[in-house]
């Protein structure tokens, strides 16, 4: 799959989430954790995200600042990036932070993608249900989303909390892993049809999950 991140250019992601920065790309998400300036160095203090900040986007952010990446510019430059292949929309950071129509080009010629967000309530964003499984935090703000025609993407804290409405995460250890990301394609928003998605909590920040 293709990869993306979406992140500050002018902060390393690791002190931008210990300094409150990383709402430019993730807004009000709760797994960001809490921001502590006074802490030197490391990330916000109980942060949940499984997304390890030292890691992927640490190397993306040094790639970028030694001007290693090939600019893309234009629709026919950007879909040629995601022709025939899967996209996931945020490998780090909330796709709906970038136009629609970054996205709109991407997909374009791609074979199909996941993406996910907390901002399906946020009006100054680029959120398009048919596109995005909604983040939700917990079974009603699930059941809120489904009433609005969204499908919704819900970290669980074990399997016997899964509702009619969810299936488990095909990938997932509980599930087997039975297939992949890849070739799955069950998280590409209401333009699926299908169930919503649920998955245990899993990752460096599970531990930091509450109900």
């Amino acid at each position: 799959m293709l990869q993306t991140y979406i992140q500050r250019a002018d902060t390393n992601p690791v002190e931008a989430s210990r300094l409150d920065l990383d709402a430019a790309q993730c807004g009000a998400c709760p797994l960001r954790g809490i921001a502590n300036i006074e802490k030197k160095p490391g990330q916000a203090d109980k942060r949940a995200c499984y997304v390890l900040l030292g890691q992927g986007p640490t190397g993306v952010y040094k790639t970028y600042k030694a001007e290693k990446y090939r600019h893309a510019g234009g629709h026919a430059d950007i879909a040629a990036l995601g022709a025939e292949r899967m996209v996931r929309i945020g490998t780090y950071g909330d796709g709906a932070a970038v136009p629609a129509y970054i996205w709109d080009s991407l997909l374009s010629r791609a074979t199909g993608h996941t993406a996910y967000t907390h901002q399906s309530g946020n009006c100054a964003t680029s959120f398009d249900g048919s596109r995005y499984m909604v983040s939700a935090d917990s079974e009603q703000a699930a059941r809120a989303a489904w009433l609005q025609g969204h499908r919704t993407f819900r970290v669980i804290a074990a399997v016997d909390e899964l509702t009619s409405g969810e299936i488990l995460c095909p990938a997932s250890k509980e599930a087997g892993m039975r297939t992949q990301c890849a070739s799955c394609k069950l998280c590409g928003g209401a333009s699926v049809k299908a169930k919503s998605i649920a998955i245990v909590a899993h990752g460096a920040g599970a531990r930091h999950l509450t109900a």
